[in-house]
């Protein structure tokens, strides 16, 4: 009797331990106050890139550094908690296994942490449009990835402040339809309609008078693509 009242424990113990195990897996990757090392220093150097930090880059999680993740947090739609869990990462193009970097592909991107990204961007800002025009849309932020005037990577140019609408709207957490995935896996394949354009916008909808000076290049659906 004993022994059969002694394996379900032993199993329940197994259980509780690999819960354990796993929670503290998670929970490692989480940068937040009091949080010190090069993965602080990273997050600072992006913040401060895009406009949301101002403070010292120490390499150490403070209040400044708190205050900056939660306004980022707030301009791009994420719970704003001041902490950077895996959704915030995502967003920050930070990688999720700090131990494991991954080796970028063309562009200076990486596929694994960026598809999901593309996609959502080309379906928030192109659905509806030719299945060309989609792909355009994802080239756009191919090329501005590989120009020195934008951020280095797929997240840093998607949000960049005030660069794209969906993201202060918040439709850029919209789930992407199979075209813009499709689209996204194509262009990151190289496929570029627009022949190296920087920017696109509707000129129906198109409120900025800067926009205007870009050199339009070409149409596709509603959108003009220039550099």
């Amino acid at each position: 009797m004993k022994r059969k009242v002694a394996i379900p424990l032993l199993t329940i113990i197994c259980v509780l331990l690999l819960a354990i195990l796993m929670f503290e897996s998670i929970y490692a990757q989480n940068l937040a106050w009091g949080s010190s090392g090069a993965e602080v220093t990273d997050l600072q150097n992006r913040l401060s890139r895009w406009g949301y930090y101002d403070g010292a880059i120490s390499g150490t999680f403070g209040p400044q550094t708190y205050e900056a993740v939660r306004f980022f947090q707030r301009r791009n739609g994420l719970t704003v908690d001041g902490v950077v869990g895996p959704q915030t990462r995502a967003a920050l193009g930070m990688p999720t296994k700090a131990a494991a970097p991954t080796t970028p592909v063309s562009r200076g991107v990486s596929r694994s942490d960026d598809v999901e990204l593309l996609a959502r961007t080309i379906h928030a800002e192109s659905k509806g449009e030719p299945y060309e025009g989609q792909v355009a849309v994802g080239a756009v932020i191919l090329n501005r990835v590989r120009s020195s005037n934008f951020p280095n990577t797929i997240a840093g140019v998607v949000y960049q402040p005030c660069a794209f609408e969906p993201v202060k709207r918040g439709t850029i957490n919209q789930a992407p339809n199979d075209s813009a995935y499709k689209a996204a896996r194509d262009a990151l394949n190289g496929w570029d309609p627009t022949g190296g354009a920087l920017y696109f916008w509707n000129p129906a909808t198109a409120t900025s008078k800067w926009i205007w000076t870009r050199t339009i290049t070409l149409r596709i659906g509603r959108h003009v693509f220039g550099i």
